[in-house]
């Protein structure tokens, strides 16, 4: 079982026909792409008991993700306001004040040892955003000194939202040293370190312990850095781009469900890590790549199934 940890909060998507209110947030969207694929997978979320609230219950439990480590909150729902332009492309604005999704406590959060979770996967937000991305990098800190399982971050910044460069480069240079598995896009990366190469900063990352880091970078494909040094890239997918929302979590859903098939996530997760052989590494970002692309070519934030993955890689091949 992989367990997701972070916000789920409705997408208010705004275009030229009207507007509409979808199930989002990048830990969720994760969740859900998991479910599609086929993993086990259960979701630490605070959920509100509004009206946004029961639709978010509704989406992940209709797509099959465990939400018994769900928090009912007394919180309204988070509310991101996605604009797309003439290509599909989102812009965000954020209403999070006072919202569920930030207030986590350390009691909330449940002993993952003695479970059947092999990783713990959260990023976005919910490690951006007090008080609860203290709690959740108490989380963590006690998995990654545990070693039981693979600790996964996905960057996934909000520049519109945390401002302050330097106080994100001091958070993100602190909770990487406690993941086995990094990602983030290549704006991620222009914004956080203007003056420094993806090449320059994936190595640094690598001297930190993080043991596999990995950067999409849209239409140019993705680059991965895999714990024998090795630099692998994957070509996009070519598709035809319907909107972009959502695409980014379906990669790292499509990442982490293909390196479960490989029994590369769990205990000794390092040395898990270590044991992916190059022409794996191809695979894997094969996978995450065709996830994204099948989510790019219908609205929103639309996983494909593990059905659906498998006959487009079977096509290509």
């Amino acid at each position: 079982m992989i367990v997701v940890a972070g916000e789920a909060l409705i997408d208010l998507v705004v275009t030229a026909e009207g507007q509409r209110a979808v199930p989002g947030g990048s830990p969720a969207n994760v969740a859900v792409t998991l479910a599609r694929l086929d993993q086990p997978v259960r979701l630490l979320a605070r959920l509100a008991s509004d009206e946004y609230g029961r639709q978010l219950v509704a989406h992940l439990s209709a797509n099959g993700v465990d939400l018994d480590w769900a928090v009912r909150a007394a919180e309204p729902t988070s509310v991101a306001v996605a604009t797309l332009n003439a290509a599909g492309q989102a812009s965000y604005e954020f209403r999070l004040a006072g919202a569920a999704d930030w207030q986590w406590t350390p009691q909330e959060l449940p002993e993952l040892a003695g479970s059947p979770a092999i990783a713990l996967h959260t990023g976005s937000l919910a490690l951006a955003l007090a008080p609860g991305a203290e709690a959740l990098e108490g989380l963590l800190a006690r998995e990654r000194q545990r070693d039981g399982l693979t600790v996964s971050i996905d960057l996934n910044l909000r520049p519109s939202i945390v401002t302050d460069r330097a106080a994100e480069q001091a958070r993100v240079r602190r909770q990487i040293r406690l993941a086995h598995l990094v990602k983030a896009s290549d704006e991620d990366l222009a914004w956080l370190y203007p003056e420094r190469s993806v090449a320059e900063v994936m190595t640094g990352w690598r001297a930190a312990g993080v043991s596999c880091a990995v950067v999409t970078r849209g239409g140019e494909g993705a680059w991965l850095l895999a714990p024998d040094g090795s630099l692998h890239e994957e070509p996009a997918v070519r598709t035809t781009v319907v909107d972009t929302v959502g695409a980014g979590d379906s990669f790292t859903g499509g990442l982490l469900a293909a390196l479960a098939d490989l029994d590369a996530l769990g205990d000794r997760p390092a040395d898990r890590l270590a044991a992916v052989t190059g022409s794996q590494w191809g695979v894997v970002l094969r996978q995450a790549a065709t996830v994204a692309a099948l989510t790019c070519a219908r609205r929103g934030a639309n996983p494909p199934t593990r059905t659906e993955v498998e006959a487009l890689l079977t096509t290509a091949t």
